[in-house]
């Protein structure tokens, strides 16, 4: 589709900052309430003052959690297009910037949204079901922490004093059987959301065929992957996930071998790593190929990172076929 009219937002807690432009040419722009009130306010002025038409307008604005839920539900009631974009792609694809301020960072935007015209994504919402996953994994998180906090420093005193960790244990014992009681009943939650959807249930079956991934990892790849719609492909999970090495190279200078980036999702790297760990352990193909390639003097991390690549590649491979994970797999050509 070939847009004309490119809405750059601004999303703030209290606030949201609008530019519209027509082609390169900036038309509109207005600073309203981050309100149902606001966003109506928006919508009517846009429509009397402009010659914007929805069919060939496209909105787009910065990933800001809940601050844009109430704009996206109003955007997706009227059936436009809207693109939600890293705030950090967005920032370095406007090269060097000098200033900064709300009005700015809408045309910014804005821009952004004109020079990415043919390949911007359109955003989709998520089901419902998942965005309760999504919400009951983050609990499940905060609640491991929580008790690693208590935990961890109990531990350490027993090193040296034995008796103060056993009076510490004994004074934080309500606290620590609460939150293992509070754990148990987010992970049944989780069972029984996956169990009431027949279509996550599918999901969640053949993500756990592959041997090392478990239903913490499994959750995961769901909720990042949108169902594996937003990311369909192993090499762009692989990049997301911040295990695809990156070569640095230019013209006979290398600078060292090929190393994985840093901008990542670094949750989801962490649960790759340890389904790997699982993976050398007890899946006997996976354990010779790591053993022969550490027999290579090959760097153990980096064969490590291999294993979390042929995870990533055997997930996607089943999910795409819509099958569970079988060693000796013959595709069948009809």
């Amino acid at each position: 589709m070939k847009y004309h009219f490119f809405i750059g937002i601004d999303v703030s807690k209290s606030t949201l900052d609008f530019t519209l432009l027509a082609d390169k040419e900036k038309q509109f722009q207005l600073q309203t309430s981050n309100d149902l009130t606001g966003i109506k306010q928006f919508w009517t002025q846009l429509k009397a003052q402009t010659a914007f038409t929805l069919d060939r307008a496209v909105f787009c604005m910065e990933h800001t959690g809940i601050y844009n839920q109430h704009l996206l539900t109003f955007l997706y009631s009227k059936k436009a297009a809207i693109c939600l974009e890293s705030a950090v792609h967005i920032k370095r694809s406007a090269g060097l910037q000098r200033g900064k301020n709300d009005q700015v960072d809408a045309f910014r935007i804005a821009q952004y949204a004109y020079k990415n015209r043919e390949t911007l994504r359109l955003w989709q919402p998520k089901r419902q079901v998942i965005i309760q996953l999504k919400e009951l994994a983050a609990l499940r998180s905060r609640l491991l922490n929580a008790k690693k906090q208590l935990s961890v420093p109990i531990k350490e005193t027993a090193l040296f004093d034995k008796i103060l960790a056993k009076q510490t244990l004994k004074l934080c014992k309500a606290t620590a059987d609460a939150l293992n009681d509070d754990l148990k009943k987010v992970e049944a939650a989780i069972d029984q959301l996956v169990v009431n959807d027949d279509h996550l249930k599918r999901l969640f079956d053949i993500v756990t065929s592959v041997q090392g991934i478990g239903k913490i990892t499994a959750t995961a790849m769901i909720v990042c992957t949108n169902e594996f719609k937003d990311i369909n492909e192993p090499a762009k999970f692989a990049c997301y996930s911040g295990i695809a090495p990156f070569e640095h190279s230019s013209g006979s200078s290398i600078r060292g071998r090929s190393r994985v980036s840093h901008q990542a999702n670094k949750p989801m790297k962490t649960l790759l790593h340890l389904a790997a760990m699982v993976a050398i352990c007890y899946n006997p193909d996976m354990n010779a190929f790591y053993q022969r390639k550490v027999a290579q003097n090959k760097n153990k991390m980096s064969v490590i990172n291999a294993v979390r690549n042929k995870l990533i590649h055997r997930v996607f491979a089943c999910v795409n076929d819509d099958r569970l994970y079988q060693k000796n797999y013959q595709q069948t050509f009809v």
